[in-house]
Parts: C-alpha cells; structure tokens; sequence
C-alpha cells in the first residue's frame, strides 16, 4: 500500500512541476462553495490535497496499530479507506491542474 502512496505522491508532483509555468495564480479549489470568485484560492493551497492523503493515510494506520492491531475487520477497513484516499485525492488534484493548464 506504501507503494501506491509513493506512486500517487510522485504523480502529482510530477504533474505540478510539469504544468507549473502554465498554471494561472488563483485556481478553483473550492467547489462548495458557489460559483465565481468564491471557489477561488492561491495556487499554493494545492498542495493542501497531497499533504492531506499522507496525513490521513499515516493516521489511519496510527490508529490500527495503536488500538485494534489484530483485528483482521479493522484492518481491512482501514486498507480500503486508504485505498480509496489514494484514488481519489489525486484524481481531483490532476482534474484541478489539467482543468486549469
């Protein structure tokens, strides 16, 4: 699983350093947010979207070796969420950078 993390993390630097100099200095990021100005942010909140993968992904397996270690439905869980978060993070931090380049 620490592979595919890697993979992803490298992907989307790779992308950002790629698409750096074409990259406008406000992107739409939140898109909760109605339409406009408003889901507007500086391009360097981007990286918010990697930091959180690793972080929830770091958390996840914390909280598995710390309270339910052995337990094989936990850890299953677990694996799938950060599965998940590993899918879709940088699924929508690439649809983000290649919206806007």
């Amino acid at each position: 699983m620490k592979k595919l993390l890697f993979f992803a993390n490298f992907l989307m630097l790779g992308v950002f350093i790629l698409k750096f100099n074409h990259l406008p200095p406000q992107i739409p990021l939140f898109y909760s947010r109605r339409f406009g100005e408003e889901q507007l942010a500086d391009l360097w909140m981007i990286v918010f979207l990697p930091f959180f993968l690793n972080f929830f992904f770091f958390i996840n397996n914390f909280f598995y070796k710390k309270f339910f270690f052995g337990n094989f439905l936990v850890k299953k869980i677990v694996d799938y969420v950060n599965l998940f978060l590993i899918i879709i993070i940088p699924i929508i931090f690439l649809r983000i950078i290649f919206l806007i380049s």
